[in-house]
């Protein structure tokens, strides 16, 4: 059975990026605030596991991203699974090669209350969830952000950050499914091309959305 893909960390990321409400010093508020004022760009690897509702392992993968805020985002799977997610600050394309299928929608309809909105969002996007502090445990600081927007396939996202910032992401959807997300290696505010956030359908390809 082919599970359901998304913008995860999406994007996924896809994403982070207002004034958010600064906690208690060394709290998950804190470092999130920190985190999102002095980042404008990043890239890096990451795996993720999909857990069903009974924590039993649906899916492994892996791959790398890169955004620039605000909007502006490259999510790339390689494992098991090849897909390519681009957000160019005002549409994202999507180029799935195992499903033959490109689909492109305005960026607000891609992105709603998604991981991609917490990471290469604008404050429009940050208003969507209430940001509350979890404590820490074994080292990682941890955020919760809820979704005001029940549509936006998410019902909770977690965030955790160690002293070298953002390291995992935790998100909870509908379903009861559960995409834990690790990052390695995020390199924060690197030189980046704007090549890198230009989504080109590949020749011949059926393109399904707004194109314009």
């Amino acid at each position: 059975m082919r599970l359901r893909r998304s913008l995860a960390g999406a994007p996924l990321l896809g994403v982070i990026l207002a004034c958010a409400p600064v906690g208690v010093l060394g709290s998950s508020l804190e470092r999130f605030s920190e985190f999102i004022n002095g980042t404008l760009t990043a890239r890096g690897e990451f795996q993720q596991k999909i857990f069903d509702s009974n924590r039993k392992l649906l899916q492994e993968s892996h791959g790398s991203l890169a955004f620039s805020r605000p909007g502006r985002f490259r999510w790339t799977y390689v494992k098991p699974y090849t897909q390519l997610i681009v957000g160019d600050g005002s549409t994202c394309g999507s180029n799935d090669e195992d499903l033959k299928q490109v689909t492109v929608k305005k960026l607000g309809l891609a992105l709603g209350s998604t991981p991609a909105a917490l990471l290469a969002g604008n404050n429009d996007a940050m208003r969507a969830f209430r940001l509350s502090d979890q404590g820490a445990k074994d080292g990682i600081e941890w955020l919760e952000a809820l979704p005001r927007d029940k549509d936006g396939g998410f019902e909770r996202i977690r965030m955790g950050f160690d002293p070298s910032g953002l390291r995992i992401m935790e998100l909870v959807d509908g379903f009861g499914q559960t995409t834990v997300l690790r990052f390695n290696s995020l390199e924060r505010n690197p030189k980046l091309s704007p090549d890198l956030f230009r989504f080109v359908p590949p020749k011949g390809a059926d393109v399904i959305g707004d194109v314009n």
